[in-house]
């Protein structure tokens, strides 16, 4: 089962990533946009607006650039958590957030997993958050609680996401299908899996495994 939970752990994270720069990217990196209409500071305010909103950026760009492997060199995961962590002290704002992603994510591969545990709870709880990006931030803590963690009390928390209106619904039923196996409820997991696998609309990598796993579990004749 660990197997399954670790393939499960790299492709829901490649999945969450690739939503989070298609749906919400542009706003991370942009920010706010204050328009002040009709004053004669308005070109002022947009040149500064610009010009900071292009030093936050390469702040993240540079520190993304640092947690790099060199070629030919292994990833020192420590080393680029600490880099980012670095990084998000400088910055506010989207750029800071997604730099706290990041950090987590390089905590994970440093074996450090209850430490990106504690950061995801953190953005999960911050006012700072966007409301997607605290639910993404459930997601990823969840995720990697899967394994770990109080079934139930990880129910509890990722079943709000589970609905029509979260951007990460296929994700949050995945995860709640994982949790009930934990649970020992085989049957509730056969049929998440199969609803998942079933959903048109659910992404690629979730509903192939969605189908395998509804397999694995089907009720025996």
């Amino acid at each position: 089962m660990s197997d399954i939970f670790r393939e499960v752990d790299e492709d829901l994270r490649r999945d969450q990533l690739a939503k989070l720069w298609k749906r919400y990217g542009s706003a991370i990196m942009a920010g706010a946009v204050i328009i002040v209409a009709g004053t004669a500071g308005y070109v002022g305010w947009e040149r500064y607006t610009a010009s900071r909103q292009e030093a936050r950026t390469a702040v993240l760009t540079e520190a993304l650039d640092k947690a790099r492997p060199a070629e030919g060199q292994a990833f020192d995961a420590k080393a680029a958590a600490d880099t980012l962590a670095n990084a998000a002290g400088q910055l506010d704002g989207g750029p800071a957030v997604l730099a706290r992603f990041y950090q987590a994510a390089a905590l994970v591969k440093a074996g450090d997993t209850a430490g990106a545990i504690a950061l995801y709870d953190q953005l999960a709880g911050s006012g700072d958050v966007g409301p997607a990006l605290r639910d993404l931030a459930v997601v990823q803590s969840v995720m990697h609680q899967v394994d770990i963690g109080d079934p139930a009390q990880l129910q509890a928390r990722i079943a709000p996401l589970m609905g029509a209106d979260s951007p990460w619904r296929w994700s949050a039923r995945e995860i709640a299908g994982l949790l009930a196996i934990r649970a020992g409820d085989q049957a509730k997991a056969h049929e998440m899996f199969k609803q998942l696998a079933e959903d048109v609309d659910s992404p690629p990598g979730i509903r192939s495994r969605a189908t395998e796993l509804a397999a694995l579990y089907a009720p025996q004749p």
